[in-house]
């Protein structure tokens, strides 16, 4: 039950959008200030508060982080926090459990640069965070390329090794030593830490500078601050530590428990293994999805009593410890109507109450997907790529198709005449033209038959990759299963799409005589019509469908009972398509003896009115997909967004009706090559028991189509011409001249060992020990030295600050020697900077960059 005391714990809970994060100490909760977000001392327990706009609601999660020195108590404090915390919120957040190193990509996603975490904890003394406090020392040890991590180590050169990065954090300058055998992503990941470290913790004061630790005779200045600290290095480093494994193996084991309490012992009772229904779960229980250990996900039935749904958390530590799973496992608890996506992704299909569909319902009969009719406006799909992307359409399908057969392995244009019919037999290959801002872009499906040799699909990738080098890799690549055709694929043949059981279309073969020859007919108009051969049999039929019996006298038209008229009109234009013989309709129920006989007799077949059986939306999903074991392994990456789009991997995009493989320019040939299998792999191995079948589409950095860019929010086409590479980030950085500020560190600044300091006031924590070394405050930089680029100047009070009628509407020729014309802002004082900005320096630099220049052009300083 709430204490009035938890009440008042609870007080100063904000309900908006953001981040709010508290530490435990004296088994209180006591809100940690934001620049000590993403710091996590490991002798303590924090709760995170995450709070998103979701549609026309909310979304809210709490995680409780458990350090690794951290006590019982404070575990068990935090514990009972959540639950209380998830009481005053009204029960329907997402509540995460975290353990240090094994956080979820939820929790990561809240901290972009990384996690730091911090040697000590609450009992060393809690002191509030002072953004200009220089007196520091420290080192950073940095690990990760998608998800960084910073742990601090033995000021000593003991703690480097060559493969890893290293931050040397002396207050007033950050040193980043970069392992030899470090690569390109993860030096470009610790220079953002590093940034953020110093606009957060120091109020954009700080200079940064870096070593590349195989060539440190380039950089002499700052290898001295280093010997300065840690002394002269004698022997060598240690080898590179190897990485954490890269992702879990996606676990295709998923078991559903139902718990519960029978006369005061806790019984756990196995409902079903995947793929998973949500009709199994019950309002009035309560339930446990184990993924084969990897994640444990508690469900807590709206209807369940209050003691039931208050012990969900400690159920799951109860099943942890019974299953012998460590203790790092992942746990996840929610209520009936909040569950995570994660959740409703191991579900073959999840609705949600009162869920309405988007435009284009998709009713799922059987196993080709029926559209509503939705009238496509060309325009407004590329103005508004998230509609392309729900309907999976890049445009209204007017553009140019060419259409080549394999043919002995080669290319052999199809007549243009018989565009749209395709042969179970054959492998096709369909380019696909349009316009889209003036430029043109191409879409390249390979189209492969159920009944095509092993040799003819090998060529069909083959001669795909010849087409898509003659486009210098522009078409976006679709591999396509016959039957499983994508909604696009159908609206470029205009009502025209005939799919063939078996047999060839080439010239000059003829393919037996089949007899009589039956075809479903689905779709309501020329957008979303085909016709597929199924075997001619009475069972074939059903009741929602148009069927055509083609026989050698006549052709019957067969009109289900649940079908609709735009049907049966897409009906008789397909049966003028498919025969030039006299058509005769035949109503269901209404059937002449010789539509039987050609059928081979009567037969049941499937009579139930599905038409209303909707597919629900599912939330897309973005991994990482890596090779790099031999084994395929995939990292999520929760709450993506463009900048998680990783230049030098493959990334997969699932968003259920079709999968994306993203291929960035810099991934290695080998990684390339697997995606395919890997995306195979992937559906294969999905836990909700997906159609293998799925349209698997294969997008180069660069030449992304609005169905893809559809999915991210606030898409920027020109975000990789004008990125910041880690070289040129590193470029501006040592742009502040050779760092001589850091370097002036070196005469007065750096006390020698054994001078103690009054310790470092980390971000929302306690004073770690005291320093070995210290800085002091005061004039350390030479007033001289150029400031390095989007760096206020961190020249504490020395005067190097510059008159604002200096720098405003001054062209490049007339500004003070010294002074980057593109970095004008740096040389304002904090006041002038938000006099004539509006916004603190800080702010600033979290700010897009076409943000941060439209503020610019405004004050004259662009």
């Amino acid at each position: 039950m709430m204490s009035d005391d938890n009440q008042d714990a609870f007080k100063n809970v904000s309900r908006k959008p953001g981040l709010q994060t508290w530490t435990i100490n004296n088994m209180q909760m006591v809100p940690v200030p934001p620049q000590g977000f993403g710091n996590f001392f490991e002798g303590d327990c924090y709760i995170v508060l995450y709070i998103s706009e979701k549609g026309s609601g909310q979304s809210t999660d709490i995680h409780y982080w458990i350090g690794k020195a951290s006590s019982q108590d404070e575990q068990g404090a935090a514990a009972i926090y959540v639950t209380q915390l998830d009481e005053y919120l009204g029960g329907s957040p997402v509540q995460h459990r975290e353990v240090q190193g094994s956080e979820s990509p939820r929790f990561r996603s809240y901290f972009r640069n990384g996690i730091i975490y911090k040697k000590g904890g609450v009992a060393s003394g809690f002191r509030h965070v002072d953004t200009n406090a220089y007196n520091v020392l420290r080192l950073l040890h940095v690990k990760g390329r998608k998800n960084v991590t910073a742990t601090e180590v033995e000021v000593s050169w003991n703690s480097f090794n060559n493969g890893d990065i290293f931050l040397l954090d002396v207050g007033k300058a950050i040193v980043q030593w970069n392992g030899p055998q470090s690569n390109r992503r993860e030096k470009l990941k610790a220079v953002l830490l590093a940034q953020d470290i110093r606009d957060r913790e120091r109020g954009g004061r700080a200079q940064i500078g870096v070593v590349e630790g195989g060539d440190e005779q380039d950089s002499p200045e700052l290898m001295k601050v280093m010997t300065a600290v840690l002394g002269q290095r004698t022997g060598h480093l240690k080898d590179a530590i190897p990485d954490e494994k890269p992702g879990q193996v996606q676990k295709t084991n998923v078991r559903l428990y139902h718990v519960f309490e029978n006369s005061g012992n806790l019984v756990v009772q196995e409902v079903a293994t995947q793929p998973l229904t949500q009709d199994l779960l019950h309002s009035s229980d309560c339930y446990i999805v184990d993924q084969s250990g990897s994640s444990v996900m508690v469900w807590k039935g709206k209807l369940a009593s209050k003691q039931e749904r208050r012990e969900a958390l400690n159920r799951a530590m109860g099943y942890i410890k019974a299953k012998n799973y460590p203790s790092s496992t992942t746990v996840e608890v929610m209520t009936e109507g909040g569950e995570s996506a994660m959740f409703k992704h191991l579900f073959k299909s999840w609705r949600d109450k009162g869920q309405t569909q988007g435009l284009g319902t998709t009713h799922s009969v059987g196993k080709i997907a029926k559209v509503d009719q939705v009238k496509f406006d060309v325009m407004e799909l590329h103005a508004r790529p998230e509609l392309a992307a729900q309907q999976r359409m890049v445009d209204d399908a007017s553009g140019d198709v060419k259409v080549w057969r394999i043919e002995n392995l080669e290319l052999a244009d199809v007549n243009p005449s018989t565009y749209g019919q395709f042969y179970g037999g054959d492998c096709y290959l369909v380019l696909y033209t349009y316009q889209r801002s003036n430029q043109q872009q191409h879409i390249l499906y390979m189209w492969q038959g159920r009944h095509a040799t092993k040799d003819e699909i090998t060529a069909c990738a083959y001669q795909a990759v010849n087409i898509d080098n003659k486009y210098n890799g522009a078409p976006v690549q679709v591999r396509v299963i016959m039957g499983k055709e994508p909604r696009h694929f159908l609206a470029i043949f205009k009502g025209n799409l005939i799919i063939f059981m078996g047999g060839t279309g080439r010239p000059g073969v003829v393919n037996p005589e089949a007899g009589a020859r039956l075809f479903q007919v689905r779709g309501t108009n020329e957008l979303n019509t085909k016709a597929t051969e199924v075997p001619a049999r009475a069972s074939s039929l059903n009741t929602n469908d148009v069927f055509l019996l083609k026989t050698d006298h006549v052709c019957y038209l067969w009109y289900g009972k649940g079908c609709s008229g735009d049907e049966r009109v897409m009906g008789r234009a397909m049966s003028d398509v498919l025969s030039r013989q006299d058509k005769q309709v035949v109503m269901e129920g209404q059937e002449p003896a010789e539509f039987w006989v050609a059928l081979g007799g009567k037969a049941p077949y499937a009579s139930d009115k599905r038409l209303q059986r909707e597919e629900p939306p599912h939330s897309p999903r973005l991994f990482e997909c890596s090779n790099q074991t031999g084994q395929f392994r995939m990292t999520e990456v929760d709450d993506f967004a463009q900048s998680d789009l990783d230049e030098e991997d493959v990334m997969l995009l699932d968003t259920w009706e079709e999968i994306f493989l993203w291929v960035g320019k810099f991934a290695n040939k080998h990684e390339t090559k697997e995606a395919w299998n890997s995306a195979q792999e992937y559906l294969r191995t999905h836990p909700a028991g997906r159609d293998p079948d799925t349209p698997i589409i294969f997008v180069r950095q660069g030449y992304e189509p609005p169905t893809f860019t559809g999915w991210f929010n606030a898409w920027d086409p020109h975000k990789w011409s004008v990125s910041n590479s880690y070289e040129e980030m590193k470029k501006k950085l040592s742009g502040a001249a050779s760092l001589s500020q850091i370097t002036d560190l070196n005469n007065s600044s750096l006390s020698p060992a054994g001078n103690s300091g009054s310790g470092y006031r980390a971000p929302g924590g306690p004073v770690s020990s005291p320093p070995v070394y210290r800085v002091h405050g005061g004039d350390c930089f030479s007033p001289s030295s150029q400031v390095d680029g989007g760096m206020s100047p961190s020249a504490g009070n020395s005067g190097m600050y510059m008159d604002p009628d200096l720098l405003i509407n001054k062209s490049p020729s007339e500004l003070p020697k010294g002074v980057e014309a593109s970095q004008r802002e740096a040389y304002l004082s904090d006041a002038d900077f938000e006099n004539l900005l509006g916004t603190s320096r800080s702010d600033f630099q979290r700010l897009p960059k076409w943000r941060q220049n439209d503020l610019k052009k405004k004050a004259g300083l662009f």
